[in-house]
């Protein structure tokens, strides 16, 4: 799959974006009787103010005063680059953590300044978290606040996707396709999954970085342009869900189950494909023909305005149905967006109606120990007139054999 001179380019989240999400959560504040915000997860920062960075034991806090007022508070060694990707009134840093004097009051400082130094603050935490190592007081022993929990209320918000976030993520979802190709051309008997995967993601990555012409940006903490991989779910070890790299060598008659995904200026996408080594054995090809009629009752399942339970207990019905009990490991797939995993689930554990706009991973899956492991992954788009593809790469079985000779 080449790009084509066609293909759009995708273009980053606009201020304009980030500051209509600030000034829908300012909102909140009148409720709680509260005078302001701070917010210490990376991936609300960056959701509130377009500021991406890796997490260490240095803390970084978004602030947001009543008035609006954003102040972004970071270790000395961030400023200029938060001064060049954040979408902030101002800066402010402390020099160091460790240091002769805390952080947190140097923070303390500041938000006696937004006269945020009594009364109620909301965000995701009272203080930054034990990440790295960090130790630390919170604002409530430094200051006469207290502190109140809008975490859930900022994770729900992000449960539905604007227009130019689906954009982005279709984008990923594009690339990820790309990186797949690759995946599955190079895949050949005797070679290892590092020697696969590795080269798929750079022959991706060249033609990503050709079609962009320095303008593309991962915007990541957790990776950086196209991938492809089979995170050792080869052979027997397929029937792991989660398992990881071991550098397996490609055998004739191997299960393999993939993954692909693509950072673009911050959102991902995922597809995943179960693919064999040669023509399947009858047991290998049941449990993929069980395992695509779920995924595809499952995507017919994601309908604006039935809970995101009803997909899952369709899929249990059909699992009931066909005996496939010892082949079940997890639900059927979750949101995706900044995480790779976000609320809400298609779980019967989560009644979280489905709306127009929400993303989901589609991945209802078989393991057979000794056999292999059979999942497919589809990033959808909940639409008012169903639901959307926006992974778009072979399913049948057909497509997904690869040679042995």
């Amino acid at each position: 799959m080449s790009p084509m001179h066609t293909h759009p380019k995708a273009t980053p989240i606009p201020e304009s974006e980030y500051q209509a999400r600030r000034e829908r959560i300012l909102q909140w504040l009148p409720k709680h009787n509260a005078n302001g915000f701070v917010w210490w997860g990376n991936t609300y920062i960056f959701y509130l103010c377009g500021f991406a960075f890796a997490p260490t034991e240095r803390p970084i806090g978004l602030v947001i005063s009543a008035s609006g007022e954003t102040v972004l508070f970071v270790p000395r060694l961030e400023v200029e680059h938060a001064e060049a990707y954040a979408y902030v009134d101002r800066v402010v840093s402390y020099p160091e953590y460790p240091s002769e004097m805390h952080p947190m009051t140097y923070l303390a400082d500041v938000l006696k300044q937004l006269d945020m130094d009594s009364g109620t603050f909301l965000g995701d935490g009272p203080g930054y978290g034990m990440i790295m190592g960090y130790r630390g007081p919170s604002l409530p022993e430094l200051l006469d606040v207290t502190f109140k929990s809008t975490l859930a209320d900022l994770d729900t918000v992000m449960y539905v996707k604007s227009e130019h976030e689906v954009a982005l993520i279709r984008e990923s979802a594009y690339w990820a396709s790309v990186a797949h190709q690759f995946l599955q051309d190079y895949t050949k008997v005797g070679l290892t999954e590092s020697d696969v995967s590795m080269r798929a993601g750079f022959e991706a990555g060249q033609q990503l970085l050709a079609h962009y012409e320095g303008a593309y940006k991962a915007l990541s903490w957790g990776g950086n342009g196209p991938m492809a991989i089979y995170r050792g779910q080869i052979g027997e070890h397929s029937a792991l869900p989660h398992s990881l790299n071991i550098n397996a060598v490609f055998k004739a008659g191997d299960t393999l189950v993939t993954g692909a995904s693509c950072p673009m200026f911050g959102y991902y996408s995922e597809l995943e494909r179960t693919m064999f080594m040669g023509e399947p054995s009858s047991e290998q090809r049941r449990l993929f023909d069980h395992m695509l009629a779920l995924q595809d009752l499952a995507i017919a399942a994601c309908v604006v305005g039935k809970p995101c339970a009803s997909v899952d207990q369709a899929v249990r019905d059909y699992i009931d149905t066909h005996n496939l009990w010892d082949n079940w490991r997890h639900h059927v797939g979750h949101n995706i967006g900044i995480r790779y995993h976000e609320g809400p689930f298609l779980d019967i554990g989560d009644e979280t109606i489905m709306e127009s706009g929400m993303l989901f991973t589609v991945e209802p899956g078989l393991y057979a120990p000794g056999v292999g492991g059979f999942r497919h992954s589809d990033t959808i788009l909940v639409t008012d007139s169903g639901p959307e593809f926006l992974t778009l790469y072979p399913r049948d079985l057909n497509s997904l054999i690869l040679p042995v000779d």
